[in-house]
Formats: C-alpha cells, sequence, structure tokens
C-alpha cells in the first residue's frame, strides 16, 4: 500500500549558486556521508530531501538533515529517515522507501514513494486526492 508520494525539481545552476554564496548551507542541509558529493548530486539529493517531506504529508518541524541518501554497492540510491521524519513515518506505518534520481540538462529530480506494510489506508490520508 502506498502512503504517500513525493517529487521535486532542482535548477542544478542555481542550486550550485545557492551553495557557493552561503558555504554553511552545504552543512545545514547535508549529512556527512553526502556533503562531498558534486553539485548535481547534492541538487539530486536536495530534491529528494524535498520529495521525503512530500512523502510524509509535509508535517512541521523536519530537518533537511532528517533525510539522507546513501548509494548502496550497486549505485542504487537508499533513503535513511532519523528523527521527526523517522517518527512521522513510523506514524504514517511506512516499511520500505523506493526512491528514484536523476540529473540532467541542468535540471536533478527525485522521486520518493513510501510504502506501508499493511492494507489500511492512514488517518487523514484518502484515496481520492
Amino acid at each position: 500500500m502506498i502512503v504517500g508520494i513525493g517529487v521535486d525539481v532542482v535548477d542544478v545552476a542555481r542550486f550550485g549558486a545557492a551553495l557557493e554564496r552561503t558555504p554553511a548551507l552545504r552543512d545545514r542541509l547535508f549529512t556527512p556521508v553526502e556533503r562531498d558529493l558534486p553539485t548535481p548530486s547534492l541538487a539530486a539529493r536536495f530534491a529528494a530531501k524535498e520529495a521525503v517531506a512530500k512523502a510524509l504529508g509535509a508535517p512541521p518541524g523536519l530537518a533537511h538533515r532528517e533525510a539522507e541518501v546513501r548509494r548502496e554497492a550497486g549505485g542504487r540510491p537508499r533513503l535513511h529517515l532519523y528523527g521527526r521524519a523517522a517518527e512521522v513515518a513510523a506514524e504514517l506505518g511506512v516499511a520500505r522507501w523506493h526512491v528514484s534520481l536523476s540529473h540532467d540538462g541542468g535540471v536533478a529530480i527525485a522521486y520518493v514513494v513510501a510504502e506501508g506494510g499493511g492494507t489500511e489506508v492512514p488517518p487523514g490520508r484518502g484515496a481520492a486526492g
């Protein structure tokens, strides 16, 4: 059962300029595992963090570093949640995350699906959108 879906698009050049203009932004948005990646990869990960928030229903109190994208041995991205983001995901019954990242033509995109373990729709989440 799908609990939530999120998608986000980021202009890579604009995002890179923001990182150059405000160096502390890199530490505020990314975990130590993510920080040293090239700008297009950071833009895709930022899009993933935004997409996670959307998949969770954009609850207040989330921090960007509470969602981390790691690369598995084969290159597949894997989401790891911490803090408030992990709490909200547990409350919604999220059992698995699916994430797809891409960057090309100056744009980065992330698509995130939160999958639940049961068949019931969480409170406040209707089938119609």
